[in-house]
């Protein structure tokens, strides 16, 4: 509501613009201006409710301006006067994770010249993957070196002591072991020849496995989108009830934007 006053009594002031809309239930917080915006604080995340888990490769289809508040802060010092203290622009594109179109971007050429049908599986396996289970954060990792059988096989080696290591603490903390059946299905890799096949096959039982009917492949949209598109993304994004977006590399990795004295965001404050 904030940036709505400055742009309607500063930017577009004398232009003649009709008064803007808020309608976040739209998809789009300012359909007017096919706008979204997020206000994280210094916790640099946000969430909301998700469409589809290909955003997390494609992004939004609308640009996203992320503002930065001071509001876990300031709301310890009533009455509540909320600051503007830095901003990024991201494209629809960019509103997407980071690591995961990485991956995508340096596989994408040489898996849909080899074989689409494999292809497709190693996207639907980066839209569903949860980094937090075991297995799937190994997998991701293989995924990651797919196209180095060396590393391929380092990983896995990797993997079988961080197996005892995960489970010994688990078990002094009285919770739940990792499934025996991981390390054999990570195991079961190396006997598969090529190890890509094997990786990608492992990669597509777990996304069946974990996520049942739920984890669909692309749509004729979003493959052409995902064969044609920048994958760019910026932030990172996971999976709760909703998406979780955390904008932290935003504005960790270069110094904040800062409104001047004079920023009209300031004066609306």
């Amino acid at each position: 509501m904030l940036l709505v006053a400055v742009l309607e009594t500063t930017t577009f002031r004398g232009l003649g613009v009709p008064p803007l809309g808020i309608n976040p239930a739209r998809g789009v917080d300012l359909p007017d201006l096919d706008l979204g915006v997020k206000c994280p604080s210094r916790n640099y995340c946000t969430s909301e409710p998700f469409f589809s888990a290909y955003e997390r490769l494609l992004g939004s289809e609308h640009d996203v301006v992320v503002l930065l508040t001071d509001y876990q802060t300031a709301k310890q010092k009533p009455p509540l006067r909320l600051q503007l203290i830095g901003w990024q622009y991201l494209t629809g594109t960019r509103v997407a994770d980071v690591n995961l179109c990485r991956i995508a971007r340096i596989n994408r050429e040489w898996l849909v010249a080899d074989n689409e049908a494999r292809a497709k599986k190693v996207f639907r396996f980066l839209a569903y993957i949860n980094q937090s289970d075991w297995l799937g954060k190994q997998l991701l990792r293989l995924i990651a070196a797919l196209q180095d059988e060396e590393a391929v096989r380092a990983v896995i080696g990797r993997a079988i002591p961080d197996f005892e290591t995960k489970n010994r603490e688990l078990a002094r903390k009285a919770k739940p072991l990792i499934a025996e059946e991981d390390l054999v299905s990570l195991k079961g890799i190396l006997g598969i020849r090529p190890l890509t096949v094997g990786v990608i096959d492992a990669a597509d039982n777990w996304v069946v496995q974990s996520q049942k009917e739920a984890g669909r492949a692309p749509n004729e949209k979003e493959w052409q989108r995902l064969l044609s598109g920048p994958l760019d993304g910026r932030i990172g994004m996971s999976f709760a009830l909703q998406w979780r977006y955390n904008f932290g590399r935003l504005f960790n990795a270069k110094p904040l934007k800062k409104p001047t004295k004079r920023s009209p965001m300031n004066r609306a404050s």
